[in-house]
Formats: C-alpha cells, sequence, structure tokens
C-alpha cells in the first residue's frame, strides 16, 4: 500500500477533526483523539498543523467551503425563487447525509462564542470572514436582495438548531418553513 503524502494526510486529518470536533466541540476534543481517528503520533499532527486551534479552523473552513459549494452547484444558472429552493434543497440534502457537517457548524458559532469571552477575537475573526463568503455565496443568486438573503439564511438556522435538537421530521415546527426547506423523509434518525 502506497503512503500517504502529507498533502493527503492533512486531508484525513481535517476529515477526522471534523467528526471528533463535531461530538465534542472545541474544548472536548483532544489532538489525541484526531491523531487516534487519523492512526498518527500527535507530534505527527503537529508537523501538519501548529496546533489545535489551526486544526479547528481547518475544520471550519472545510465545513463552510463545502456549503458554500453546495450553494454554487445548486444555484448555478438559476436566479430568485429558482435559485432559493434549489439551494434550499441541497442543503437539507447536504445535512442529512453529512449529519457531521452540521453539527461542525454549530460548534463553530459555539467556540467563537467561547473565543471571544476568552479575548481570542481571531477566532471569530476567521469563521465569520468563511461566514460571509456564505452570505455573498447566496445573495448574489436571490438577485442581491439583502432581505430575501437574510430570510433565507435565517431559515437555514432555524433548520440547524432544529435538526441539531433533534426534532423528528413530521413534527409541527417545520410546518412554517417554505416546502424545499422542510426535512420531511430526509432526516431520519
Amino acid at each position: 500500500m502506497p503512503r500517504m503524502s502529507a498533502e493527503e494526510r492533512r486531508e484525513s486529518v481535517i476529515r477526522a477533526a471534523t467528526t471528533e470536533f463535531a461530538r465534542g466541540g472545541y474544548h472536548g476534543t483532544s489532538t489525541e483523539a484526531i491523531a487516534k481517528r487519523v492512526g498518527v503520533s500527535q507530534p505527527y499532527l503537529f508537523r501538519l498543523f501548529p496546533g489545535k486551534k489551526a486544526i479547528f479552523l481547518a475544520a471550519s473552513e472545510r465545513c463552510v467551503e463545502d456549503t458554500i459549494r453546495t450553494f454554487e452547484e445548486a444555484s448555478r444558472g438559476l436566479e430568485g425563487e429558482e435559485a432559493l429552493h434549489a439551494m434550499g434543497d441541497a442543503y437539507t440534502r447536504l445535512i442529512a447525509e453529512r449529519p457531521e457537517r452540521l453539527m461542525m457548524q454549530m460548534q463553530m458559532y459555539v467556540a467563537v462564542g467561547a473565543a471571544e469571552q476568552e479575548g481570542d477575537h481571531g477566532f471569530g475573526e476567521a469563521v465569520r470572514a468563511g461566514w460571509m463568503r456564505l452570505w455573498d455565496t447566496v445573495h448574489l443568486p436571490l438577485g442581491a436582495d439583502v432581505d430575501e438573503t437574510t430570510t433565507f439564511l435565517a431559515c437555514g438556522m432555524l433548520i440547524n438548531c432544529l435538526v441539531a435538537m433533534g426534532f423528528p421530521p413530521e413534527h409541527r415546527v417545520w410546518e412554517g418553513l417554505y416546502p424545499s426547506a422542510r426535512t420531511k423523509g430526509r432526516l431520519e434518525h
């Protein structure tokens, strides 16, 4: 079996870190757990990344970039309401198929809040920069309409919270969401 390159190993660390941080959050996840999941030593892990914060930020960046890519692919060639529904449907599929992506997002927001409380503003700046790229990705297909973009992302955050809390797809809390955002039949727990 051929050896992995440093870049391939780095990718495997990001995937493992996403899974581990999604479960335990920033403070509850050890670099030892990430190294073990990847099958490398902690010293090797720190040759790939300078520290736990860098690993978390790389996993956060990947999570945001995957969501951006999902929205871009779904809305390609579409505008307005067609783009809105295509992006909503694609996102709902993404979190159904890859629940660790949703939980990683939720952990990102918690980690930023904790870091800000501790005086670490760089952490939040990195995550907020990703959020702004996400905002811009959604904003243009929705006709650069601030209200539409805000409503779409607000519904997305509501979906994130409802799914993270484990509301089943048939629960009445889903009834007020537009049809493409409804999770009925997609998010079986």
